[in-house]
């Protein structure tokens, strides 16, 4: 019988669960970056997958099942953007057992979980909620943020309303905390509810809570900010064994007693794992509505200026940024089914010769921060294919600039890189970037979160 491994993603929109199963055929174990005596190397890519129901079963590690649930948007009120904890909860519970149907839970192992970055709870000892969890983009916290800005070093990733320690201190400043007992991102809340453990985070979702993720503690400003200490979790390597499912957990959903729950991380680092992106110099560029891309280094390394700073994976750090540019700079002139008929014409081996910086709007943040920096798409040609081939030329600049942004501030060569997003799948945006890049381009083994989860969950079981 395979093990099975299980990662689950808690996004804005749903919760995806999948399993996943790695035949290791020499017997040797791996680290994070999923690397075994597997004849086949890698994590293969899952990309046949079809929704819920079987995926391609493959005992090289490879996705065996998923399953997805849909919730309800979250409450806006201008800054304001807040969600029920409990919603989360019933979309895993509806996840897990649509996943469970699907394989044998006998063969499970063990589990981790991803959620988004910053978003914050309140809880009692129990584990029950005392807030709502303020979500990821709720920037209400602003006169927080001006406290933590005052007494935090430049670097650290709590700064700004966005921050899950400036939803803290906003929480306990309006009488949540009067009874709370932990303070948990949505990632620890949810492998909490399955291992009884409360009181447990992880480096990466605590990097934006004021944990010092480079010295591994919490840093002494925070003493400063009248916080109670007692309220900040326990902090784990992502990958490390938080306990045993609960013996209510493993009946609920048919589990064997002894699956372990494994700390997890956030969704972006989650879906950087998912890749197989795994050495100093490997990167991962997201071609999605925003240009993101994140790279493997040996050291740390901020620029709070432009937004980049670092999540600790191991012995590794993965530093990122992200642009404006991207699918919605290529929107404000072409639909999807537009560019797709325009490809075959273009000619990626020809260079238009027009150097664009196309953004959807004013303004830049990275690898430019420059908030009244303008699109440029002029001149503009009056052949539309030519036209569209400059935009993919100009975001392809920008790609290249932002890695050697990074190069700048310390990181090593770029070396393989990977692509996810809309953008993955254009034939001759790939060309043109090759071209600008210079480097090797390789398939990403996958690009979902939970999948990154999945492969943590492994990591945990396989060092327990």
């Amino acid at each position: 019988m395979d093990e099975l491994f299980i990662g689950i993603d808690v996004g804005t929109s749903g919760c995806r669960a999948v399993a996943i199963t790695w035949y290791d055929w020499r017997g040797q174990t791996d680290d994070w970056r999923g690397q075994t005596g597997d004849r086949h190397g890698q994590i293969g890519d899952g990309r046949d997958q079809t929704g819920d129901g079987h995926a391609q079963t493959d005992s090289a590690g490879r996705l065996v099942a998923q399953a997805s649930v849909a919730m309800p948007a979250p409450r806006r009120n201008d800054r304001e953007i807040d969600q029920d904890p409990m919603i989360w909860w019933s979309a895993v519970e509806s996840a897990l057992e649509r996943l469970l149907v699907q394989l044998d839970p006998a063969a499970v192992r063990a589990i981790a979980v991803d959620g988004t970055s910053g978003t914050l709870l309140l809880t009692d000892g129990d584990g029950m909620p005392l807030s709502p969890g303020l979500m990821y983009n709720d920037s209400r916290a602003v006169e927080a943020a001006a406290r933590i800005s005052a007494v935090a070093p430049p670097t650290s990733g709590a700064l700004g309303a966005t921050s899950a320690l400036a939803k803290l201190l906003h929480l306990t400043e309006r009488g949540h905390a009067d009874k709370a007992i932990h303070a948990l991102h949505q990632a620890d809340w949810i492998a909490a509810r399955l291992s009884g453990r409360f009181g447990v985070s992880d480096d990466n979702n605590a990097l934006k809570l004021g944990y010092d993720v480079v010295e591994r503690r919490w840093p002494p400003f925070l003493g400063r900010l009248g916080l109670q200490p007692e309220l900040l979790p326990e902090v784990l390597e992502p990958g490390t064994v938080i306990g045993p499912v609960t013996e209510q957990m493993a009946k609920q959903f048919g589990l064997p007693a002894d699956v372990l729950i494994v700390a997890g991380t956030t969704d972006g680092v989650a879906a950087f794992l998912a890749t197989g992106a795994s050495e100093a110099g490997d990167a991962v560029t997201s071609l999605g509505s925003t240009l993101v891309v994140k790279q493997l280094a040996d050291r740390p390394l901020f620029d709070p200026s432009a937004g980049v700073y670092s999540h600790r994976l191991g012995d590794l750090w993965l530093p990122g940024g992200a642009s404006n540019s991207g699918g919605a700079a290529l929107a404000r002139f072409f639909d999807v089914e537009t560019i797709e008929r325009l490809t075959p014409e273009l000619r990626p081996d020809q260079s238009t010769g027009l150097d664009y910086y196309p953004l959807p709007d004013k303004g830049e943040r990275f690898p430019i921060n420059d908030p009244a920096k303008p699109s440029i798409t002029e001149p503009r040609p009056k052949d539309e294919v030519t036209f569209l081939q400059a935009l993919l030329e100009g975001i392809a600049a920008i790609e290249a600039l932002a890695y050697e942004k990074l190069r700048n501030l310390g990181a090593p060569p770029l070396g393989r890189l990977r692509t996810v997003g809309g953008g993955a799948a254009n034939p001759a945006w790939t060309a043109i970037r090759k071209n600008r890049l210079g480097v090797p381009m390789q398939d990403a083994d996958n690009s979902e979160a939970a999948f990154g989860a999945a492969r943590l969950a492994r990591k945990g079981y396989l060092n327990a």
